[in-house]
């Protein structure tokens, strides 16, 4: 039976993650270290099929708290996230101004916003502020939409995909400079602009 305001989406995720959940805690402490080498160096999408099948691995291990076991050594690169301990993996999106790079262990504040370097920090609060503002176009309440709101709306999609490309062309290197690995969100579920709407080859 389905529960109250039980999200499909969620369903699934609970039912990917049974995969992770048969390993034992040095399987999937070994699975988890190798991935990480294999995600270092290197910015990557959010809906990329490794991230995806990395984050449902780190929601068991992190259940487990795989990491505070020390069962295995973390790629070199790696520092330990100080919200939970576990190897610093971050994820950039448009929230990033409240919540700063968030873990993807824990889901937690994995790096403030203000422990960015300033001029990188500069550059993306003059992209998510904007963004933000965008953003709110898809949530004006019916008294607030003018008679023209759809295409405010499709024009707000454009500039949230124009943003989306210059996140992963422009701010997702200069974040690999001091980080070993970043993940970036390619998609705005408020706008409707998923993961191939987002051509960095533009």
């Amino acid at each position: 039976m389905k529960r109250p305001h039980e999200n499909p989406s969620d369903r699934l995720w609970v039912e990917y993650s049974q995969a992770f959940k048969t390993f034992d805690d040095l399987t999937l402490a070994r699975w988890m270290s190798q991935t990480l080498g294999q995600l270092e160096g290197h910015a990557w999408r959010l809906s990329h099929p490794l991230v995806a099948t990395y984050r449902l691995a780190a929601s068991v291990g992190h259940e487990r708290e795989i990491w505070h076991k020390r069962l295995v050594t973390i790629p070199s690169s790696y520092t330990e996230a100080p919200c939970c301990r576990s190897p610093l993996l971050v994820l950039f999106n448009s929230e990033i101004l409240e919540s700063g790079l968030r873990c993807h262990h824990c889901g937690g504040t994995a790096v403030p916003l203000e422990d960015i370097p300033a001029p990188l920090r500069r550059t993306i609060i003059n992209w998510a502020a904007p963004y933000a503002l965008n953003n709110e176009i898809a949530h004006w309440s019916d008294e607030d939409q003018p008679d023209n709101y759809d295409e405010i709306l499709d024009e707000a999609a454009e500039k949230a995909k124009d943003s989306l490309v210059d996140a992963g062309q422009i701010l997702m290197p200069k974040l690999l400079n001091f980080l070993p690995t970043v993940t970036w969100e390619d998609q705005d579920y408020c706008l409707d602009v998923q993961p191939e709407d987002i051509d960095l080859r533009s």
